[in-house]
Order: C-alpha cells, then sequence, then structure tokens
C-alpha cells in the first residue's frame, strides 16, 4: 500500500516537473495561482461577516485588473514584438506623444483644435481617437522603418526614438495646460454594477482579438516564423521587412490605445514622466508569461498571466508595507529567474 502511494507521488512529481519545464503556460498559471493564494492570505479575514470579506476582497481585484489595464493592453503588443526577435523601449514615450496629440485636439479651455473648428462632443472625441491611434501607428511604422530598412538594431532604435518622442512632446507641450472635457473621461469612468470596469473590458476584448490574431492569421504565423528563423522565414517567401514593420505599426497602436485609456482615467498627463517604466513592465509580463527573448515563442494568453502575476505582486507588497523601491528589485528577481528558466530549457 505504501509503495503503491510512493509511486503515485514519483509520478505526480515527474509529471509536474515535466510539465512546468515543457509547458509555460502551465508553470505561469501555478505560479498565479500561488500569488492569489498569498494575496489573499495577506488580505486576511477578520471581517464581521463573509460578504464583507468577500467585497473586499472583489474590490481589491477590481482595482488591480483596472491599474494594470493599460500596462496590459502595451504588454500584448510587446508580446508580438518580442516573438518576431525584436524590442520596443519607446512604447513609454509613444504613450506621452499620443495622449499630447489627443489632448489638444480635445482640449476643453477653448483652445483645443478640433472646438475651434466646431466640433465638439462625441464627434469630436471619436476624431481624436482615431487620429491618435492613427498617430501612434505611423510612429511604430517609422520605428519598423529604422529596424528593417535602415537596419538598425531594434534596442538602438527604439532607445533613439524613446528620448525623440519624449524630448519633442515636452517642448511642443511646454505653456500648453489642456484640460479634458467631463465626457471624455465616461471612456474609462463608466459605472457598470457600481464599479468603473470599462478598462478591465476593453483589456479582455483586445486579448481576445489578438489572440485570434496570433493563432489564426498569416501574420501571426509569420511573426512566429520570423522569430524562429528569420533566413528560413525568408527563403520561405515571407515579406520579412514588411511583418517587422506591421508588428511595431501594431505595438505603438496598442499603446495609442493605452494612451486614450490614461487620458480618459487620469484626465491628464505628465509629459515628463507619464510611461516612464511602461516598457519594462510590459517585457517583464511577457517574459514571465513565457515568451522567449530569442523570439520565435510566446503566447497572448502567457503574457496576459504575466501581467496577473506582477500586478497581484505588487498588491501583495503593498498589503505587506514593502517599501516601494524594494518592490521594483522583487520583480527585477522574477524577470530574471524567468530568464534563467528559459535558457534552462533550452539546454
Amino acid at each position: 500500500m505504501n509503495e503503491t502511494v510512493n509511486n503515485k507521488k514519483q509520478n505526480f512529481i515527474s509529471w509536474f516537473a515535466m510539465m512546468w519545464k515543457t509547458h509555460p503556460l502551465f508553470s505561469t498559471s501555478v505560479a498565479l495561482v500561488v500569488m492569489v493564494i498569498l494575496q489573499t492570505l495577506a488580505l486576511g479575514f477578520n471581517f464581521p461577516t463573509f460578504g464583507a470579506w468577500f467585497t473586499i476582497w472583489l474590490n481589491n481585484w477590481v482595482n488591480i485588473l483596472r491599474n494594470n489595464a493599460a500596462i496590459g493592453i502595451i504588454a500584448l503588443g510587446m508580446t508580438f514584438v518580442i516573438i518576431s526577435g525584436g524590442i520596443d523601449l519607446a512604447v513609454g514615450s509613444t504613450l506621452v506623444a499620443v495622449g499630447a496629440v489627443v489632448m489638444m485636439l480635445i482640449d476643453g479651455s477653448g483652445h483645443g483644435v478640433l472646438a475651434s473648428m466646431g466640433i465638439t462632443g462625441a464627434p469630436a472625441f471619436l476624431i481624436a481617437i482615431i487620429i491618435g491611434i492613427v498617430f501612434g501607428a505611423i510612429l511604430g511604422e517609422f520605428t519598423g522603418t529604422l529596424v528593417t530598412n535602415g537596419k538598425l538594431p531594434p534596442f538602438i532604435a527604439t532607445l533613439g526614438t524613446m528620448k525623440i518622442w519624449r524630448s519633442v512632446t515636452q517642448q511642443y507641450m511646454q505653456g500648453n495646460t489642456p484640460t479634458v472635457p467631463g465626457g471624455f473621461l465616461k471612456i474609462a469612468s463608466f459605472e457598470i454594477g457600481g464599479q468603473m470596469l470599462m478598462p478591465i473590458i476593453y483589456w479582455i476584448l483586445l486579448t481576445a482579438l489578438l489572440y485570434v490574431v496570433s493563432k489564426r492569421t498569416a501574420f501571426g504565423r509569420h511573426v512566429v516564423a520570423i522569430g524562429s528563423n528569420e533566413r528560413a522565414a525568408k527563403l520561405s517567401g515571407i515579406n520579412v521587412r514588411r511583418v517587422k514593420r506591421r508588428v511595431y505599426a501594431l505595438m505603438s497602436l496598442l499603446v495609442a490605445l493605452a494612451a486614450v485609456l490614461q487620458v480618459a482615467r487620469i484626465g491628464s498627463m505628465d509629459y515628463a514622466n507619464a510611461g516612464s517604466g511602461y516598457e519594462m513592465d510590459a517585457i517583464a509580463a511577457a517574459i514571465v508569461g513565457g515568451t522567449n527573448m530569442s523570439g520565435g515563442k510566446g503566447s497572448v494568453v502567457g503574457t496576459v498571466l504575466g501581467m496577473l502575476i506582477i500586478a497581484v505582486m505588487n498588491n501583495l507588497l503593498n498589503l505587506m508595507g514593502v517599501p516601494p523601491f524594494l518592490r521594483e528589485a522583487c520583480k527585477g528577481i522574477i524577470v530574471i529567474g524567468a530568464v534563467l528558466l528559459q535558457k534552462k530549457e533550452s539546454n
């Protein structure tokens, strides 16, 4: 009897170790479950009723998801970039640039570009969002052109654009203090069941859409092929340059959507600091979710799980009273650990 139990235990351990090493979604899901359990324990159970405890627990989760929705959207785009074998350090600066354009268009202080043309309200908001998204895609297309036609390493190309976009935006916005109309704020603050769930809903919808793109379209397959072996992809007839440009355009388009969401949530933008560190958070979410830094491997679902792990970790450390600087150190440890596991799997 004991021998049978020991064999089952050894079989389970062997199966678990195999799944952990070979299935990134499995290991990420297990890590997330552990983080959720620890967070629940840290929240405590010292409440008069189960209903009171559940309300606090649910509100805590809504806050976690809402506060990380913008970065989660950016991380989706970063997944495609890393799978293609690239990197994008300019996401924070792109967010600031797009945010500035949108705010100047919808400025409600009397100096707005669209208001001066007699366009206000919902039509102005729609036009501003479309222009912001197109502007973001153009910035991404420019970055992609630097990488493909200019043959610059993605790190150098995006490091350069990171400096350019933010510096130009800061220079242009000196002395400009646009105000965001109250109607625009409803894009993010519209309540459902007494909760501001719109940022979460946008994140979920984009995740579903990009999952289909990654799994069911030629573009998604081409991105993986290029990241796995660019030379082989080119010989097989894939237009590598065009796909890479589209990857960076998609990245910046998603950043533009995140910028619209940020403007709608906060009602303003700090052009010097807004989006600072978003690139590292997006990269961390993708890596923790199983995306391989060398390209060719990764998933949208894994990135969402990775983003949730980081978000729950930040919340857990906050509940435990850990100083903010040390929270960033913990995030760095997780990223290093994830990359070390990737190296071990490849050996």
